[in-house]
């Protein structure tokens, strides 16, 4: 219960800074407002090294189904702890969806665009192609994973760990977050998704959920690519 505990609270840290700089990027009247992709993705890179050092010594901070399904896949953490996980991941996500809502409550009304508001809380392709889309979250998320794998294969001191992972999602982000705005995480996308749908959002228009199967199956199978990969190469 402590795992799953650690992984919900982790995951809403994840969301709460993410989307976080994600509405303060984008919604109109923020004092953040214009700064960009570079800051946007430098903010998720923050986002998860913090939900790493959060939940990391209780339930080594995966904060993403996708990480949990890789891990499983190879056989370096048990079947039967990944439905709980996945669930707490979930529920963190919609939390620290809500939390930004609030924190950014007068926005909502100022901002017209309800484009703009739902890709706070979730992604969206910048070309609608959907096998494109579906193969741009396959591969980021399969970089994601053979980078974590690669990263605790390696010597580094425990407490910088965070941060390198932080750094493989800035760079993650940088290089190939531009197609899809990179969930690379089903919770990431799927969590706020459904508080966007639910939360009553001045003039938030639809929550686009013709879409949302591609940051749900894309980043799952990505998971599995990219730890079954490694596990061939190393």
């Amino acid at each position: 219960m402590a795992e799953i505990m650690a992984e919900l609270i982790g995951t809403m840290v994840l969301i709460i800074f993410g989307a976080g700089v994600v509405a303060g990027v984008t919604l109109k009247q923020s004092k953040g407002e214009g700064a960009g992709w570079i800051a946007i993705s430098v903010g998720w890179g923050f986002a998860v090294a913090l939900g790493v050092y959060v939940a990391g010594t209780v339930s080594d901070a995966h904060l993403n189904p996708a990480v949990t399904l890789g891990f499983a896949a190879i056989g370096q953490f048990p079947w039967a702890q990944v439905p709980g996980y996945i669930i707490g991941q979930l529920a963190g996500a919609f939390l620290g969806a809500v939390i930004v809502f609030l924190h950014y409550y007068p926005h909502w009304k100022a901002t017209e665009d309800a484009g703009v508001k739902l890709g706070v809380f979730a992604t969206g392709p910048a070309i609608r192609h959907l096998p494109a889309n579906f193969l741009s979250e396959l591969i980021g998320t399969a970089v994601l994973v053979f980078g974590l794998l690669a990263i605790g294969a390696n010597t580094f001191s425990e407490g910088l760990n965070p941060i390198v992972v932080g750094l493989l999602i800035i760079a993650i982000g940088l290089s190939l977050g531009g197609t899809t705005g990179y969930a690379i995480n089903p919770a990431r996308d799927l969590g706020p998704r459904l508080a966007h749908a639910l939360l009553p959002i001045n003039k938030k228009g639809p929550s686009d959920w013709a879409y949302a199967w591609v940051p749900i199956l894309g980043p799952f199978v990505g998971g599995i690519v990219g730890a079954v990969l490694y596990t061939l190469i190393f």
